[in-house]
């Protein structure tokens, strides 16, 4: 265990040398001692301490300004201050500025070791929060990925040795196979962990709003630019930024981009001045960089900026041996989700571990979730998985036809087919309770009545006796 220590901040040298005897002999922590609020500064600087005890009128910088110093750069430090007996409101003061407690000279010996006492096990037991914090949040964020392969246990390992870094990294990998995920666990785990992290999708964003987003802009820089805006770099400070889906970014873009990673600083739209940056850039694609570069669609000197670390996700087809801790994951998360209780039979777990997964990890998860509203049993067998509720949209087939009919008709199409299906399968697993399918699908009674009305569904057909 860590020896606890105590720093103790006074300009008369008879007290600190007092104190010091006194708090090592009858609490058996190491003292350090300043006689004055920059000596220490100096000491907190080479290494923390758990109690600060400190005397309120000394010499140059007063203990009112050192507690404040210490709580600008430390808001949970423990600070204590010695104040002599007609001073008490200078240590109300110093209690409004957040000081633990005080105490009065001359001080009464056994309230002293009381107070210092308390404030150390409110230090320890502090810093024991704080780790087991860190710990639930580095344990939950590794669990995300399931499994015990080698190519699961490589990429755990590769992004716990990248997060402790600040370099730049690309991830590259097909889609479903947990790029955003990979991307999320490298900043939990980083020293960037307590600040922001923004995620884009640069596709989803339009490309004559993306520069504006990104970099921001000042007030008038284009028509509707009625405020500045930070944009998302800046929001991102001390943080980290995802750019997912990068290889989509304009060329234009790209050589912006280019710029701000070598000299970490941006220049908003509208704005002749540029500003410091202090962001980690992560980078993802389901595409060969290489290939657009030969094609001249993304350019090479951005590519090798980016490329300081590569990280591939592997496809489901490199891991299958995790195919059955996957699937049972999913099961157990959404039975949860729905309020179901259902397993998989033999014959169901062989039918997934023999599949060819396209859309990896994200295609297994959608069929277990699927597997689990539309199946009727307790068990979920291999002719569920093979039901056409519970199969996938083909390429194909009825969507084919949807490229002769009207964006508004194709998507009423779709939406009644899902929300029939989906609600005959909640009122068949309620045998026509209304109520108890309203509530393992996360709706209000009234609003799953008006689409059992919409959609001409009558929870009569699925109550027992009826024909």
């Amino acid at each position: 265990m860590t020896q606890r220590t105590i720093l103790i901040v006074d300009d008369q040298p008879d007290m600190l040398g007092f104190l010091e005897r006194f708090l090592n002999a009858e609490l058996g922590v190491s003292v350090r001692c300043a006689a004055n609020a920059d000596q220490a500064l100096a000491l907190l600087a080479q290494a923390p301490v758990d109690v600060v005890l400190t005397d309120i009128r000394m010499p140059g910088m007063d203990g009112l300004e050192l507690l404040k110093r210490l709580k600008g750069a430390n808001p949970e430090a423990m600070v204590i201050i010695m104040t002599a007996y007609g001073s008490i409101e200078k240590a109300v003061e110093a209690l409004k500025l957040g000081a633990y407690d005080f105490i009065t000279k001359p001080f009464d010996e056994s309230h002293l070791l009381h107070v210092i006492g308390k404030a150390l096990e409110h230090a320890s037991l502090r810093r024991r929060t704080q780790d087991l914090e860190k710990q639930i949040r580095d344990h939950e964020t590794v669990a995300h990925f399931i499994g015990r392969s080698a190519p699961v246990t490589k990429l755990v390992e590769t992004l716990r040795l990248v997060a402790r870094t600040d370099v730049t990294v690309l991830i590259t990998g097909e889609t479903g196979t947990g790029k955003e995920l990979a991307a999320r666990m490298i900043h939990a785990l980083s020293p960037r962990a307590a600040g922001p992290l923004i995620m884009v999708n640069c596709p989803a964003i339009p490309e004559d709003i993306l520069e504006s987003e990104l970099f921001g802009y000042r007030k008038g820089a284009f028509t509707g630019a009625l405020s500045d805006r930070a944009g998302l770099f800046a929001s991102a400070e001390g943080g980290s930024i995802v750019l997912d889906e990068i290889s989509d970014m304009s060329p234009l873009l790209q050589t912006k981009l280019l710029r701000v990673l070598q000299e970490k600083e941006l220049r908003p739209l509208g704005d002749d001045r540029t500003r410091k940056i202090d962001v980690r850039v992560i980078a993802s694609t389901n595409q060969d960089p290489r290939g657009k570069i030969s094609c001249g669609q993304f350019r090479e000197d951005l590519y090798h900026r980016l490329n300081c670390v590569t990280i591939h996700t592997p496809a489901l087809r490199e891991m299958a041996e995790d195919i059955p801790l996957l699937a049972n994951h999913f099961l157990a998360r959404y039975c949860a989700e729905f309020g179901a209780d259902k397993k998989l039979a033999a014959d169901a777990m062989r039918e997934l571990a023999a599949r060819e997964w396209s859309g990896n990890v994200r295609e297994l998860q959608n069929t277990i979730k699927r597997a689990i509203i539309f199946s009727r049993q307790a068990t979920i067998t291999a002719a569920d998985l093979a039901s056409e509720a519970c199969r996938p949209p083909e390429a194909g087939g009825a969507n084919a036809a949807f490229a002769h009919c009207k964006y508004r008709e194709a998507k009423n199409s779709v939406l009644k087919e899902f929300n029939t299906r989906y609600i005959e399968s909640l009122l068949r697993e309620t045998e026509g309770n209304v109520s108890q399918a309203a509530k393992q699908a996360g709706l209000e009674r009234q609003s799953l009545q008006h689409l059992m009305k919409k959609y001409a569904i009558s929870p009569e057909t699925f109550r027992k006796g009826a024909k």
